[in-house]
């Protein structure tokens, strides 16, 4: 289960470019807390604390407690991060509300394993990943850090496919209309250019013959 993250913040009166980058200039990143059919909270963090949270990357998937910003922690979850087109400063924050155990859609990372058990991999074959995290309905409080997929039995020209994969209990994909691929094992350009010319040679015997 991601883990669960405690945030520093301040109450922010001002809105606007020019209080934001005064906020800046303090190493704080303005942001917002929003949802839950309640009224938004201007709120400043830490751009430090901001940063090493950044870091750990899994911040965008983990409950994130906001201290500071009303009498008791404020549960979110970070929905946006909007960084600066150069440096990549944080430059706003969007939290949003949820309960304790609210369910929520969250994308979470994919890592793939048992590379070993793969004889398309053993054969030389590449790992195509077409999705890099999926988006998954789950529990408030019980967001995956991540979800594994084993490559375990997978041979060239073979896709895995969501249904192969073991979600979390009481987790679903948010795409439930298909049963979408998440990655493939192709051919290397070895194995690519035997096949064509065996191809070929074939073709060419087979016009001999007639």
């Amino acid at each position: 289960m991601s883990d669960q993250l405690t945030l520093s913040a301040e109450t922010r009166d001002r809105a606007g470019k020019g209080a934001s980058r005064h906020l800046r200039r303090e190493g704080r990143v303005p942001a917002v807390i929003y949802g839950d059919k309640k009224d938004p909270i201007g709120i400043s963090v830490n751009e430090r604390e901001l940063a090493k949270m950044l870091g750990t990357g899994h911040f965008m998937n983990s409950i994130v407690m906001i201290e500071g910003a009303d009498k008791a922690a404020i549960r979110t979850l970070p929905k946006d991060v909007q960084f600066h087109p150069v440096t990549d400063r944080p430059l706003h924050v969007d939290f949003f509300r949820v309960g304790e155990h609210s369910t929520i859609h969250v994308n979470v990372p994919l890592v793939f394993v048992d590379e070993e058990a793969s004889p398309g991999l053993k054969r030389g074959g590449v790992l195509s990943i077409v999705r890099h995290d999926v988006e998954l309905i789950v529990d408030a409080a019980e967001i995956p850090d991540q979800i594994t997929v084993s490559l375990k039995g997978f041979d060239v020209g073979e896709s895995i496919h969501i249904s192969a994969v073991t979600l979390p209990k009481g987790a679903k994909a948010a795409i439930d209309d298909r049963d979408f691929t998440v990655a493939t094992i192709t051919a290397p350009s070895a194995l690519k250019s035997a096949e064509g010319a065996s191809e070929a040679e074939a073709e060419a015997e087979g016009g001999e013959e007639a």
